[in-house]
């Protein structure tokens, strides 16, 4: 039999399962140290980083900023609602007397004005009714003027005694049935007048007709549920619109002065677009339980027709005006945990944190109830990259840019100032 040649590599032994446990335990311990240092460091260290001087960003640099002044002006205070145009008078054109249409005179859409023929109804048979109570009235006035001329001779006959007294009273009762009869045909004249002057449509004010609901030829009567045509008066016209509670003591206090100044914007446009502008005309006399609102009507020319009827439009009513209030752009004013603030640019290139107390604002200017005296130089564009003590430099916007837009509060979780109203 061979020998087998040992191999020292295949026939050593397995490294026993103890020895690696150990070995990644002594890696664990060593890791667990390593955490605990850092964590011993980081306590350590951490009251010379707090009390460390913070960096700003872009520190000994200067900061391109633009600036707006803060001027004195009449400030108007306004308050802001939803409104929904009404027509100053609407119309449903019908018929009175029924009859064939003979005839439309008018077009979908256009502009007719008061006592303007709309249509025509067959007339004929209104024409001979009238002219038969007109014949009633020639006989009756005809027996009329027999009686009384007989009632004068019974009278001389009587004064005479060539006849009795009951004689000429009966006759003297005769002349009132005649006279009675005469204005009963009157009356039967009139009535049959204005049933001929029915058959002629026309309209009862100036106003824009809308779409035509009964076309030529068609036979219309007086009960019919839909109508010839709806006229409306658009000049001028109406905005109806409501505004919370709570607006009620300054509305209120507004036309006891006179009758407020009231704007229409377009809705969900630029409140800067003025579509027409009014006057408030009616204050309702009780809130709104429902829903906690006072409801409101303004009344406006609307020349140009830019409001209409079932529109949705903005409201702004004028209930006040501050005079000579310090303003600012509301992209100036900034929130933080202490409140408002502005940077104010001195002469030396240098932003200076100013708190202000700030009031009324919308999206023009903000009024500044303290803190500013007027004439300073606000920043309005570049805020959120100052620290107070910074460097800047005053940019010139371009001609056509947009008004700057409020940036975001340099504190985190401050709120943004809502617009005034």
């Amino acid at each position: 039999m061979d020998s087998v040649t040992p191999n020292p590599i295949l026939d050593r032994p397995p490294t026993p399962p103890v020895r690696r446990s150990r070995l990644g335990r002594a890696i664990m311990v060593v890791l667990c140290l390593l955490v605990v240092a850092a964590m011993a460091a980081t306590i350590w260290l951490w009251p010379a980083r707090k009390d460390a001087p913070p960096r700003s960003r872009g520190a000994g640099q200067t900061v391109p900023v633009l600036v707006a002044t803060a001027e004195r002006r009449d400030m108007p205070i306004l308050l802001d609602g939803l409104g929904t145009v009404q027509a100053f008078n609407s119309v449903t054109i019908k018929t009175v007397v029924d009859g064939p249409l003979i005839a439309v005179n008018f077009a979908e859409g256009q502009l007719v004005h008061k006592g303007d023929l709309l249509a025509r109804v067959d007339s004929r048979s209104y024409q001979a009714a009238y002219d038969q109570v007109v014949a009633k009235k020639a006989q009756d006035e005809a027996l009329l003027a027999n009686a009384r001329a007989d009632l004068v001779r019974y009278q001389k006959l009587v004064s005479n005694n060539y006849t009795s007294a009951q004689q000429s009273d009966t006759q003297k009762a005769l002349v009132a049935q005649y006279e009675a009869q005469v204005r009963q045909d009157q009356a039967q004249i009139d009535a049959a007048r204005t049933n001929l002057d029915y058959t002629s449509i026309v309209s009862p004010l100036d106003g824009r007709t809308g779409v035509r609901q009964v076309d030529q030829g068609n036979i219309v009567h007086a009960g019919d549920a839909t109508g010839l045509v709806v006229i409306t008066q658009l000049q001028p016209i109406f905005v109806m619109f409501t505004l919370p509670q709570q607006s009620l003591p300054a509305v209120a206090k507004a036309m006891a002065a006179g009758q407020p100044t009231v704007v229409a914007t377009p809705q969900g446009g630029s409140r800067s677009a003025v579509l027409d502008t009014g006057v408030l005309t009616v204050l309702d006399n009780q809130v709104d339980s429902t829903t906690g609102t006072i409801k409101l009507k303004a009344q406006f020319p609307n020349r140009d027709s830019k409001l209409w009827p079932g529109g949705f439009v903005g409201v702004r009513l004028q209930v006040d005006t501050q005079p000579n209030a310090i303003v600012v752009p509301p992209a100036a004013v900034q929130r933080g945990p202490r409140g408002s603030f502005v940077y104010v640019v001195g002469e030396d290139g240098t932003a200076t944190r100013q708190e202000i107390k700030t009031g009324y604002e919308d999206e023009r200017f903000a009024i500044v109830a303290d803190g500013l005296k007027g004439g300073e130089k606000v920043v309005t564009d570049g805020a959120s990259r100052l620290t107070d003590g910074a460097k800047v430099t005053i940019a010139e916007p371009p001609s056509d840019a947009p008004p700057p837009r409020r940036e975001r509060p340099s504190a985190p979780g401050a709120p943004r100032r809502p617009t005034g109203g």
